[in-house]
């Protein structure tokens, strides 16, 4: 089995795609991931000091795994083997491990192995690797999209160092864009490109972090552009639905479209219409909106707008942001589309919203109240001062309640409506409050 095909020749390289073509070779080609490449950190060190262990990168496609692994082996004096996970056996891996351990033997030359996605090795294939991972014999580096703590037996998890990749930022691919746009030996700097800032902006928020997307598409739409009287090849807007084949969404995530469509969504679920919310929630996804925004005003709108209604809503919405960081896009669609119905649907009250508003208002311009005594912490001073003698136990008395004062010159701001469960809520209120008002 050959050593990496990493380490290729010029004249290979200039046949393959644009992203391949373009992968870096040194840290100062490489972008994003500062979190763990940057200057001075663990992983950098040891990349640069040629004393890496085994490691497992995982994150989303096209954020600079298999880049950096490039890095790596063109960095260390180790013997660097390539292999993927699709297509190699168990008896590759064996023979692979046969020949590291002759290496070592001979020449004291230790091996890495790159193993792309290493998710797609079951059990039996990845225990194949423990012992020689832990006796040094292979130093591992795992590449994977999917999470390493479900798909990778916990024996490899503890003899590496995990290292999770992000998506790529729009800056990071800004950064990679005009890289290839310059670059006259591996990027498309022998073309003339006229680029319109609303093409680029489509590139940059449909490429969805992943770098590989975005110079893909950059490839396509520039071999076909159209090309001017003067040679100049005119990427505009139409070429990079194109070439994204992605129609192009009106919306500034930045501006007021951003503003404007979040507040159509949650009006549409504050008025109860599903199909709506779900229609301005597509859009902000589709226009590379972070789901997770979207999320939290969900939350909001189950507390302000749904309330004691369904205090479920909450607990659903919390529930689905935890969910939506857990899995990301975009499969979180999906949890943000049941909750964004559920939401909707639910029976609606601000009674706790105008409850909270009214007694703000009045500890700013009302009364000034001080905590009766019989309230106050008893713990230290109910010998001396008194405090909290006199407090009645409500679970001591029958239906768990009994008259008793919590504030002076009380003001009802809480108001339940007769939607959903706060009609409950209401009956038993009016009851208690009657109660009062005899006493």
């Amino acid at each position: 089995m050959k050593q990496t095909n990493f380490l290729e020749n010029a004249a290979n390289r200039k046949n393959k795609p644009l992203a391949a073509r373009m992968a870096p070779s040194s840290f100062e080609e490489f972008t994003g991931q500062d979190n763990i490449v940057g200057d001075g950190k663990l992983l950098r060190r040891s990349i640069e000091a040629d004393n890496l262990g085994s490691v497992i990168f995982f994150g989303p496609p096209g954020t600079g795994k298999s880049a950096l692994a490039r890095i790596i082996a063109l960095k260390t004096k180790a013997y660097f083997e390539e292999v993927n996970a699709v297509t190699t056996s168990t008896a590759d891996i064996r023979k692979i491990i046969a020949a590291a351990e002759a290496r070592t033997e001979m020449s004291g030359r230790k091996t890495i192995l790159m193993l792309d996605e290493i998710h797609h090795f079951n059990r039996s294939q990845q225990d194949a690797l423990l012992l020689d991972v832990e006796k040094g014999i292979i130093t591992l580096i795992g590449i994977t999209t999917e999470n390493p703590f479900f798909y990778i037996n916990a024996a490899i998890i503890s003899r590496s160092t995990v290292f999770e990749f992000q998506s790529l930022s729009k800056k990071a691919l800004l950064y990679v864009m005009e890289s290839a746009l310059k670059d006259k030996e591996n990027g498309l700097g022998s073309y003339k490109v006229k680029m319109s800032e609303e093409a680029r902006e489509h590139l940059l928020v449909n490429a969805c972090g992943d770098a590989r997307k975005l110079l893909n598409a950059l490839e396509i739409g520039v071999l076909s552009a159209e090309v001017d009287g003067e040679g100049i090849r005119i990427f505009d807007i139409r070429a990079a639905q194109e070439s994204m084949q992605k129609r192009a969404v009106l919306y500034d995530r930045s501006g007021d479209a951003h503003y404007d469509h979040i507040s159509a969504f949650i009006k549409s679920m504050r008025g109860t219409d599903p199909d709506a919310a779900v229609y301005w929630m597509a859009k902000m996804l589709a226009a590379g909106e972070d789901p997770r925004f979207i999320a939290r005003r969900i939350i909001i709108c189950a507390s302000e707008d749904v309330g004691m209604a369904d205090p479920g809503a909450l607990t659903l919405a919390v529930s689905a942001l935890n969910a939506v960081q857990f899995v990301g896009m975009p499969e979180a669609r999906i949890i943000l589309a049941q909750v964004a119905i559920y939401v909707a649907c639910a029976p609606k009250s601000n009674a706790s919203y105008m409850a909270v508003e009214q007694a703000l208002s009045e500890v700013k311009d009302g009364k000034a109240r001080n905590v009766p005594s019989h309230l106050k912490d008893a713990n230290l001073d109910s010998e001396k001062l008194g405090h909290g003698r006199g407090y009645k136990y409500p679970h001591d008395f029958e239906g768990h309640y009994t008259q008793q004062e919590y504030w002076t010159d009380p003001v009802e701001f809480y108001v339940p409506t007769k939607e959903g469960c706060e009609e409950k809520i209401r009956e038993r209120l009016l009851g208690i409050r009657k109660k009062k008002n005899k006493a």
